[in-house]
C-alpha cells in the first residue's frame, strides 16, 4: 500500500517538480517537503488543498482514496467475459445481508430460460424492477464495473457489479 509520502513524491516527480520547487510555491522549507515524503510529518489541511491544486489531483486522490471508475468498457472480443462474475450485494435496513456471486456462464444459462434470473430472486423486494436482461445486454457489450448502486429511502443498499 502506498503511503502518503510515497504518493506525494510520485505525483511531484510526475509533474517534473523538485522538493525545492514545491517548497518555494508553498512558501515552506524543502526540509518540510522531505519530511512529508518520508512520512515523518504531514501537511496541514490548507497545505493539502494547495498541494492537490498544484499536482492537479483531488484531495481524495492525494490522500489515497481513489475510487476506480464505476463503469469501464472492455473489448468483448479480447476479454473473456466468461471468466467474470455478476456480483449482487444487498444490505437491508432490517439487518439482512445478501451476497450473490454468479459466474457469467451461469447468468447466460439463466437468461436463456425466460424469467430464469427473475425466478431465482422471486420474493425478494430488492429484485423487483431490476432489468436483468438489460444488465446482461450491457455485459455482452463489454461494460464492466459497478453497474447499479441504489440507496433506498428505507435504508436498503444494493450494488450490482461485474468483475
Amino acid at each position: 500500500m502506498e503511503t502518503f509520502g510515497t504518493r506525494l513524491a510520485r505525483l511531484r516527480k510526475e509533474h517534473g517538480l523538485t522538493q525545492d520547487s514545491v517548497a518555494d510555491r508553498l512558501n515552506i522549507s524543502a526540509q518540510a517537503v522531505s519530511k512529508w515524503e518520508n512520512d515523518l510529518t504531514s501537511p496541514d489541511i490548507d497545505t493539502l488543498i494547495k498541494l492537490s491544486e498544484m499536482l492537479d489531483v483531488s484531495l481524495d486522490e492525494l490522500m489515497g482514496r481513489v475510487k476506480k471508475d464505476a463503469i469501464e468498457l472492455c473489448d468483448p472480443q479480447k476479454t473473456d467475459i466468461d471468466k467474470m462474475a455478476l456480483r449482487i450485494c444487498v444490505d437491508s435496513s432490517d439487518g439482512d445481508r445478501v451476497r450473490v456471486n454468479l459466474p457469467i456462464p451461469l447468468v447466460k444459462i439463466l437468461m436463456a430460460d425466460e424469467g430464469g434470473v427473475k425466478a431465482m430472486f422471486s420474493g425478494n423486494k430488492w429484485a423487483e424492477g431490476i432489468d436483468f436482461g438489460g444488465i446482461f445486454a450491457l455485459i455482452e457489450k463489454g461494460v464492466i464495473g459497478e453497474l447499479i448502486t441504489v440507496d433506498s429511502a428505507d435504508g436498503d443498499h444494493i450494488r450490482i457489479v461485474v468483475e
